[in-house]
């Protein structure tokens, strides 16, 4: 984190980012002298309420954070930084977007958790548009234009008001990641089990085991009422609302999916704790198990980012691709969808045992449109066709699977949504490969 001072004595000439908080309730005019390398600039945490005019001084500006503060309105001098790619208003009070304070080269799009309840038309016209990010707001309606948004891969709309998704949304040819839990038209599912409720005087609290978007992973023993113990993961959540949702939805989204040997099983919910935070017991992940990627870059938008040096067999990748394909089946049928299907939620070993986590971004399958539940299926399809694209890039396919896999990737993400293969046909053709010889142990 940079200084007001550094940033007054000319310390910081020359740097592509900027990131300040100071309590700042007024623009910094000597930003302005960074004009000619600036790239970056995160003003979160701060007391603004509007940005200058001439903002678009600032020439080589890229990404622009502005979440935690107290804006109303995004400032329409935004929409004139010709180079802006990426914005973010999390966590603000804003009521009005302004067409004019859309960046012509929009490619990422944050208001989480703010007071909109309409949106502009002119959305639809920001064709460069990939990550669009409105969980949290009081959205009633989404506008037709979106409709508009080819390139349009991620959209967060959970916990809004919306009484319907438009089926003109769910035909987009590139929408991979879509939440939409929260809303009316998205209740929770009536044949959720009853989740078994976790006492917080009976965990004992240990080391941290990890954290992201909406919670922190910890280590905890459970030492139940009749004196048995057993070592779990208890998830901790932030708060009322994450960028995916919120932790009602995800906890519920979990408790439904059950057990499946591909899925981080969810225990229970805790109950009772003396901050009244929310929390959830899962299962104990395995030491041994790593992430298999890192979450997408400012620069790589919407795509994981993969270590350099990262190689499997082939063997090793399609025992990925059929875990996976496996657990999303299950889900499918459990009438949950994941919404985040990307490697930084999948853990895996050496030998291709693999976990998929995190329900941050699930939902249920809309109980009054059972017509859309085969789109809203087949749009996570997509994320799974990105996947096995990336885990098939990382290894040597045999000669003999090639045109076999690269026609189920190419299936997987054909711009006709409704033409995608389900999970079914998937899973049950992944498993035919690996039964034919391609992993001496099968899957």
């Amino acid at each position: 984190m940079h200084t007001l001072d550094q940033l007054r004595a000319g310390q910081l000439h020359g740097i592509t980012r900027l990131d300040l908080s100071a309590s700042l309730e007024q623009f910094p005019e000597e930003i302005f002298s960074l004009a000619d390398s600036l790239e970056v600039l995160n003003l979160s945490g701060n007391r603004l309420s509007d940005l200058p005019e001439d903002l678009h001084r600032l020439h080589r500006l890229q990404v622009l954070f502005c979440s935690n503060n107290h804006f109303e309105h995004v400032p329409e001098s935004v929409g004139r930084c010709l180079s802006l790619r990426m914005v973010g208003f999390k966590s603000n009070r804003i009521r009005e977007l302004s067409a004019k304070a859309l960046p012509p080269r929009l490619r990422w799009l944050i208001l989480t958790d703010n007071l909109l309840e309409i949106l502009p038309d002119e959305l639809g016209d920001c064709t460069e548009l990939q990550k669009l990010m409105l969980a949290g707001n009081r959205l009633r309606a989404l506008p037709a234009s979106l409709a508009r948004l080819d390139k349009l891969e991620l959209l967060r709309i959970a916990a809004n008001q919306l009484t319907a998704l438009p089926d003109e949304l769910l035909r987009l040819p590139c929408l991979a990641w879509l939440a939409y839990a929260g809303n009316p038209f998205a209740s929770v599912a009536a044949a959720q089990p009853q989740a078994v409720a976790v006492p917080w005087f009976e965990l004992q609290v240990g080391e941290v085991l990890g954290q992201g978007a909406s919670g922190i992973i910890h280590r905890a023993l459970w030492q139940r009422a009749d004196g048995s113990a057993e070592a779990v993961a208890l998830k901790l959540f932030k708060g009322q609302m994450t960028s995916d949702g919120t932790p009602d939805s995800e906890m519920a989204a979990c408790l439904t999916a059950g057990q499946h040997p591909n899925l981080i099983g969810a225990i229970g919910r805790v109950v009772s704790h003396p901050d009244g935070d929310q929390g959830l017991l899962l299962s104990l992940v395995d030491a041994r198990l790593r992430t298999l990627a890192g979450p997408p870059s400012l620069e790589s938008c919407s795509r994981d980012v993969y270590a350099a040096e990262w190689r499997a067999s082939f063997g090793q990748a399609l025992q990925v691709a059929c875990g996976i394909a496996s657990a999303l089946r299950h889900l499918h049928a459990q009438g949950v969808t994941h919404g985040d299907l990307y490697g930084h939620n999948i853990l895996l070993d050496d030998t291709g045992d693999v976990l998929l986590g995190d329900f941050g971004a699930a939902s249920f399958l809309p109980a009054g449109a059972s017509s859309q539940h085969g789109l809203l299926q087949r749009i996570e399809v997509r994320a799974f066709g990105i996947l096995l694209e990336e885990l098939l890039a990382r290894c040597d396919v045999p000669a003999r699977h090639q045109t076999l896999l690269a026609a189920l990737v190419a299936r997987c993400q054909q711009p006709q949504v409704a033409s995608r293969p389900d999970f079914s046909e998937i899973d049950g053709l992944l498993q035919a490969l690996a039964q034919q010889g391609a992993l001496s142990d099968g899957c």
